[in-house]
This record gives structure tokens, sequence and C-alpha cells, in this order.
């Protein structure tokens, strides 16, 4: 399993090196998301179907219907975030907001710079994917209820995440005034629906994991996934440079949309202060 794990990790170091060079020769940032979400969801099956034990057991023995309801779910998020993230960054004629802040923020060092900004997204990536592997594993005979429920939570953070997208995209199309906000739909209940679902579906894997498998490994563990993704999302990566990128160009409205509407989490929208 150290093997498996070591080898999983150098090739999504590898991965990560192979977007950064790949958006330096075509100038857009943005395809690292794509590179890292096809990784990540590659090395989640990899892990979750490679013929090898975290304890005791029978390496030779097939795949088990967990392992593969397990790798189906983390091929079915990838196959559905990878394609939506490729086809917005080839149709976008302009740079992710978040890298375009970079690029100005670090100027000629930018390059230079993004290379660890890049590359540590491997490790992350791993800790991600080992949470689907510990899902797969449980020790449990056959699939019930729990297999159910994690199934149908991802299922639910898929279809939640591509409506807030359709929605986004469907304000955009309409050519809205300039500094105009959707504030409809999942919108009004969240200032960031899209990172919401990403965070709820990385739920699944702890849900389906019983929380022990064998004397050295812990499903609970699995539970590190989702923490680990509100983190970045909610903490690091996610909202703070966009929200500081919206308060930037949309000012007193993007305030007013702060002041009414919850954060991450989904919530019925306040009513706008006096």
């Amino acid at each position: 399993m150290i093997l498996l794990l070591a080898f999983v990790g150098a090739g999504l170091l590898a991965t990560m090196a192979s977007a950064w060079l790949f958006q330096r020769a075509v100038g857009n940032v943005g395809w690292v998301d794509v590179f890292w979400t096809f990784g990540t969801g590659l090395a989640a099956v990899v892990l979750s179907l490679a013929p090898v034990t975290l304890g005791a057991g029978d390496d030779s023995a097939p795949p088990t219907m967990r392992q593969w309801l397990v790798a189906g779910l983390a091929a079915l998020w990838a196959i559905r975030l990878g394609l939506y993230v490729a086809i917005r960054v080839a149709r976008s004629p302009e740079e992710d907001r978040r890298y375009a802040d970079l690029r100005q923020q670090w100027g000629a060092r930018f390059q230079i710079m993004l290379l660890p900004f890049v590359l540590i997204q491997a490790p992350v990536a791993l800790f991600l994917a080992a949470a689907a592997m510990l899902a797969a594993r449980d020790p449990r005979p056959g699939l019930d209820a729990q297999d159910a429920l994690g199934a149908l939570i991802l299922i639910v953070a898929i279809a939640g995440e591509g409506l807030a997208d359709d929605q986004m995209r469907r304000f955009k199309a309409s050519k809205p005034a300039k500094g105009a906000i959707n504030d409809k739909g999942l919108w009004a209940w969240s200032r960031h629906p899209n990172y919401f679902f990403e965070w709820f579906g990385w739920l699944a894997y702890p849900v389906i994991s019983s929380g022990s498998l064998d004397v050295y490994v812990s499903g609970w563990a699995a539970w590190g996934a989702p923490v680990l993704m509100y983190l970045v999302l909610d903490r690091g990566t996610g909202v703070p440079p966009l929200e500081a990128q919206m308060l930037k160009s949309r000012g007193d409205a993007f305030r007013e949309y702060q002041s009414r509407t919850s954060r991450f989490f989904l919530w019925p929208p306040r009513r706008p202060s006096a």
C-alpha cells in the first residue's frame, strides 16, 4: 500500500508539473484546474481498485462491489467537473480572475512563483483520493444503506454544482448591466453555491466508510477530505480571492449582496438592512 501511494503521488506530481508546463505554453493558468480535476479523479479510481489491501487480506481477490461503486463515483465527479472546467477555459477569452490577479500581483516572477503553487496541489489531491481509497476498502460485506446514502450525497452534489454553474452561465449570457450581481436561484441562498456543492460531495466517502478498517488504518480518516476541501474552498484559494475581486469590481452592490446572502453554506436569504 505504501508503494501504491508513493506511485500515485509521483503520478500526481508529474501531472501537476505537466499542468504548469502546459499553462505556460498556452498562456492560460485555468488549465491547471483541468489537470488537477482529472488527475485527482484518476488517482481515486486507481487507489480504489488496485489489487492491494490495507492490512491482512488477499491481494489477488477481485475488486468488491464497494470498490467499484466508489471508483465509479470518483470517475463521475472528475468527468463532470473536468469537462465543465475544460470547456469554460477553452471558450473564455479571459483568464480566471484568481489567476489574473496573481499574474498582476507577482509580475515578472509570476511563473517562478506559480510553480510551487501548482505542485503543492499534488499532495492535496493524494490526500483527497486516499479518502476514496478508505471508503472503497471498508470491510463490510456487500452494499448497504451507508453506500446508498454516500452515492446519493455525491449525486446530489454533482447535480447541485451543475445547476449552480448553469444558473451563472445563463446570467452571464443574458448580458446583464455592468456591475450586476447574480442573486437568483441557488445564488440567493449562497454566494458560492458551486463551492458548497463541491465540498458537499466529499462527504460521500466518510459516509460510505464505517470508521473501522483494521488495526492499522481507521476509516474515520476519510473525514479529513471534506475538512480539507472546506479549508481550501472557504478559507484558502476559493472564496477569499474571489470575494476580494468582487468587492473591487462591484463595490457597494456586492457588499449589499454579502449582507443578505450566506457566504458558503446554503441558507435562506436575509432581509436587506435598512
